[in-house]
């Protein structure tokens, strides 16, 4: 790999990992959406390892496309497709203009929820359940915190360290970023225990959620 490439010790660390449960989750072919993919490493990684599916990298920071495309070419798969500018706060996904597949077989998003806004999570789960074909799933990675589970004192520190760095990101409670989903018409279908104490999420469609059901402290 060009030293010139950026690289994410951690995603190094829980490409492997996140890769055994999409084995056992998703079929063996399809489409996937990746949201916030960075550096590219994750894409590349799985895309590598289930030939059936065919990956769309994306980003909201434009800098990171040429990074991801290189990573791509490098990689010489033909099953990732170019980057593209994704901004999940937006209305319209992707940027204006961009070729987008409408619907996918699987998004996939890494590692976003508690370095953004709170906002965002919203923003995930309306996006995810307009572009989610039939039957297909949603999977989140990252920390969490759990009602009446013992958060790890390592998850406890980083928590601080993020909201020190910024007020508005901060690990999400598992039953938050749940509701949030349900009020899009996805619902929980399991969680799954990672190391290094993260979770790994897969949701579905799941009906629209009830009118009445009110928001959640971020």
């Amino acid at each position: 790999m060009p030293e010139s490439l950026p690289c994410s010790p951690a995603a190094e660390r829980n490409k492997e990992p996140i890769l055994a449960v999409l084995r056992r989750i998703l079929g063996e072919r399809g489409t996937a959406l990746e949201i916030a993919s960075g550096t590219g490493q994750h894409a590349v990684w799985f895309a590598a390892a289930l030939p059936g599916w065919t990956w769309q990298p994306t980003d909201a920071d434009a800098g990171a496309l040429p990074v991801i495309a290189a990573r791509i070419a490098e990689a010489g798969l033909a099953n990732v497709r170019p980057p593209l500018r994704l901004d999940v706060m937006a209305v319209q996904w992707p940027s204006p203009g961009a070729p987008f597949v409408q619907r996918f077989d699987a998004i996939y998003c890494a590692n976003l929820l508690h370095i953004s806004p709170w906002a965002t999570c919203a923003a995930l789960m309306r996006g995810a359940a307009r572009h989610l074909a039939p039957g297909a799933t949603l999977v989140t990675y990252g920390p969490y915190l759990e009602d009446g589970v013992p958060t790890a004192p390592g998850n406890l520190g980083f928590d601080q360290n993020l909201r020190a760095h910024d007020r508005s990101w901060g690990i999400r409670r598992l039953e938050d970023v749940v509701a949030e989903a349900n009020r899009a018409g996805l619902g929980l279908r399991r969680r799954h225990a990672m190391p290094a104490n993260n979770l790994l999420l897969e949701f579905r469609a799941d009906g629209p959620a009830p009118a009445s059901s009110p928001p959640p402290s971020p």
